[in-house]
């Protein structure tokens, strides 16, 4: 048996923001028996902890059909329950990713755990084609005039890949119907993991949709990892404004699905270049649960549930 719990991430509301599946013993779990697990949870991404010592865990991703390399959700979620836990009191924790270290620091508030922060790799991107920005348009169910011109149109990372498609505003973003078919054979063309689209809502505010069926999500409801992306990116044009060498953005995002939530995004520049990238969010427990390989019965798909 092990024991798991779901975790809501970028939000202090449960059932809100997006959901992740937490486990935090996983040593003796097989590559099968993880993703059993993620596939049983049924949450977007669920993280397994399959060390954590001296300031370091390793852990490894699994959505309900795959590994992946990252996700910034189910980082948020982590470090929110190593810290409830105990097993994490606030210095610096560095995660050994499939994408590499990724250290987290932790805020306090007047009650405990309150944010997490996740730095994030320094930008990578990738133009993308003029004939390949018309598919993805036809894949969106756009006319290619609701694209905003002023904003960049481009595949990016700070951790996993994702197109970035930007629109004219958040009238447009919310009534997008994708032809999740087209946009997964397009996935694949470009090389990414997600079509994320957004809009802006204010000088540094943005909303955001993320349609991932490459990786078994129709639409991921709140994405860290690409938020940091979005947010590099734009600091990188010259769209954000400066204090200093940092810039600063927040995205929302599942607020079409119904579970709204909102991703704190800090960029240092180089000059024009970005650097160090965080990104940060809260968090809130949902339930517990005991899981066996099983899946099934009183310690499987009802589990024991507290919260």
């Amino acid at each position: 048996m092990i024991a798991y719990c779901e975790v809501s991430a970028f939000t202090d509301t449960p059932g809100h923001g997006n959901q992740a599946g937490v486990v935090l013993d996983a040593e003796a779990l097989s590559e099968e028996q993880m993703q059993a697990l993620a596939t049983f949870l049924g949450t977007p991404e669920t993280v397994f902890v399959t060390r954590l010592a001296d300031g370091q865990a390793r852990v490894r991703y699994f959505t309900p059909t795959q590994e992946i390399e990252f996700c910034g959700h189910a980082t948020v979620a982590l470090g929110l329950r190593l810290a409830q836990e105990g097993r994490w009191t606030g210095e610096e924790l560095v995660l050994e990713t499939l994408v590499g270290r990724i250290p987290l620091s932790l805020e306090l508030g007047t009650e405990g755990p309150e944010r997490v922060w996740m730095e994030q790799r320094a930008l990578e991107s990738r133009p993308v084609a003029r004939e390949l920005r018309r598919q993805l348009a036809d894949a969106l169910g756009l006319d290619e005039r609701m694209i905003h011109r002023g904003l960049p149109l481009a595949s990016a990372s700070t951790g996993l890949w994702s197109v970035f498609v930007p629109l004219l505003d958040a009238v447009i973003l919310d009534a997008l119907e994708p032809d999740l078919t087209r946009i997964h054979a397009l996935s694949d063309v470009l090389g990414v993991t997600s079509v994320y689209t957004y809009a802006p809502v204010g000088v540094n505010r943005f909303a955001a949709r993320d349609f991932a069926p490459a990786v078994g999500i129709p639409e991921d409801p709140v994405t860290g990892s690409a938020a940091g992306a979005l947010i590099s990116l734009l600091a990188r044009e010259g769209r954000l404004p400066l204090r200093g060498e940092r810039a600063s953005g927040v995205v929302y995002q599942g607020h079409a699905l119904g579970t709204p939530g909102e991703v704190e995004v800090t960029v240092t520049l180089n000059g024009p270049t970005p650097g160090q990238v965080r990104v940060g969010g809260r968090a809130v427990l949902n339930r517990e649960g005991i899981w066996t390989s099983a899946g099934a019965g009183p310690a499987g798909r009802m589990g024991t549930l507290k919260g």
